[in-house]
């Protein structure tokens, strides 16, 4: 059940409240896990009602093949077939994971290269993907490294087949696959005449339409602070995507110093930035969750003149002695849900 603010909501670095959805008559939820974390779906029920468990199998299905396809998690997925794939030929991939690296390739570009799907050796080396954590940080050889694995010019993507210039680079999507997985479940949701939902992945959400009351679906963002779980800002979305992406909830620290999950890949260190969360709003939430992640890694500076440029709706939070500072892009403003009466 959909509650005011939402306690279930708890992903790495992502975190999302939904405001102003309790549930009436023709609202349904259900809720289930996935992709090391859980979904949760609200929706007015259309004229012709759609049953809870057939539905919920469907998510299940759909949401399924997607690991098989892209969990690194899962030793015999597509993903981590590739990942062994000692070859420089191409391999068959399928539709959903074309897709995917499709999109990546092209934010890395736009981004510069702040998101980078190939990023993986640089994560297992500094402790966060399946190889598990680290005792100590690597050291700048060790960094070095992995850092000639890394590129997404060492891809080659051509419609259903893959293949990559440098048989060690390891192929990670955890950027950007969650928000996959929620446009996904979005497709499912209108392929059975659903049009008024709210669907979200561990804290990646899509939305469309209303609530039965017609009015917007409401969220709110939650403060960047790993001790708890207050709501910063609320925002109505309308028919957009949303993602936040922060450093505060998934780190290790060694000597004082704490160490982000987020890896800059051009650097390939973790990131160190005042910037404490950033939050994007996109027409898909693979996008937006793509982007989010490459905004903190970016910075505030860079990753405002470049919302400004494609003119994308972007929300960042700083993090000083002072408390928190907030940047918004000219294309956020008119989704501030306390500027609507």
């Amino acid at each position: 059940m959909f509650r005011t603010t939402l306690q279930w909501l708890a992903p790495l670095g992502l975190a999302l409240f939904i405001l102003g959805c309790t549930p009436a008559p023709t609202v349904v939820s259900i809720q289930g896990n996935t992709m090391g974390t859980s979904y949760h779906i609200s929706w007015v029920q259309p004229a012709k009602p759609v049953e809870k468990l057939t539905l919920q199998a469907a998510v299940d299905l759909r949401l399924e093949q997607i690991n098989d396809s892209m969990s690194t998690w899962r030793n015999n997925s597509l993903i981590s077939q590739f990942n062994r794939h000692d070859y420089t030929t191409p391999m068959r991939i399928d539709r959903d994971f074309s897709r995917v690296v499709g999109e990546a390739i092209r934010l890395s570009r736009l981004t510069d290269g702040a998101l980078d799907v190939t990023v993986g050796p640089l994560v297992n080396l500094w402790g966060f993907g399946p190889d598990g954590r680290v005792e100590s940080a690597p050291s700048r050889v060790e960094i070095n490294e992995a850092k000639a694995r890394v590129g997404v010019d060492h891809l080659r993507l051509d419609g259903l087949f893959l293949s990559k210039d440098h048989p060690g680079l390891y192929l990670d999507l955890s950027s950007i696959a969650k928000g996959y997985g929620v446009d996904v479940v979005a497709e499912v949701l209108e392929q059975r005449g659903i049009h008024n939902f709210l669907v979200e992945i561990g804290g990646e959400l899509r939305l469309k339409g209303h609530k039965p009351d017609n009015k917007p679906w409401r969220i709110a963002v939650e403060q960047p602070d790993e001790s708890g779980r207050e709501v910063f800002k609320v925002i109505e979305p309308g028919q957009m995507a949303v993602a936040t992406s922060g450093d505060y909830r998934n780190f290790f620290e060694e000597d004082g110093r704490r160490f982000s999950h987020l890896i800059d890949p051009r650097s390939g260190e973790p990131v160190n930035t005042r910037l404490a969360s950033a939050t994007v709003l996109a027409p898909s939430s693979m996008t937006a969750d793509g982007l989010a992640t490459a905004f903190i890694v970016m910075g505030t500076e860079a990753a405002l003149a470049l919302a400004e440029q494609e003119g994308l709706p972007v929300m960042l939070i700083e993090k000083s002695q002072e408390g928190y500072q907030v940047h918004y892009s000219s294309a956020f403003k008119p989704y501030l849900g306390e500027t609507r009466p």
